[in-house]
């Protein structure tokens, strides 16, 4: 069991309804190339703020074609590093139609009176100290958050982009 299946174990259970290298610093929080970096850390776990990414990425789409879309492009990534991967969206309860969760694919959403952005501060202090950590959200206020925890915080457009090229 990894430290986000206790926060998904207890959220479900209340639920009512390291620094990288400098060449890793020196990349823009929005380039693909550092995305792929941080998940060849060993025992990476990629935690995404997913109306986020998809607002700025599939905006166009539903909501529904939205989740679906980074949902099965999660999966890939997935399957491709072995990493852990947890998307977390805003939604007091959880969203019927959605796809099946890929293997290696986490879906979870916030509670009725949090945020996803309060749920992801809470998956990164669950991690212990020095796993390496990645949190996809272009939300200052995320990035900051995470940061103080020791995540690795990159824009929503690296995962765009990532996922643009698979």
């Amino acid at each position: 069991r990894l430290p986000a299946d206790f926060v998904a174990d207890a959220f479900a259970d209340q639920s009512t309804t390291a620094p990288a290298g400098a060449a890793t610093r020196a990349r823009d929080t929005d380039d693909p190339a550092r995305l792929d970096q941080l998940l060849a850390l060993p025992k990476a776990h990629l935690v995404v703020d997913g109306y986020n990414v998809t607002k700025r990425g599939f905006g166009e789409m539903s909501l529904e074609q939205q989740r679906k879309r980074l949902i099965t492009g999660l999966g890939g990534i997935a399957a491709q590093t072995g990493d852990e991967v947890t998307v977390v969206f805003d939604g007091a309860e959880r969203m019927h139609g959605l796809p099946p969760t890929p293997r290696g694919v986490r879906v979870l959403f916030s509670r009725k009176g949090e945020t996803a952005d309060e749920l992801i501060r809470r998956l990164v202090r669950a991690e212990p100290a020095g796993r390496p950590v990645v949190v996809v959200s272009s939300d200052r206020e995320v990035a900051d958050g995470v940061r103080r925890h020791g995540a690795y915080p990159l824009g929503a457009d690296s995962l765009l982009r990532r996922l643009a090229r698979s």
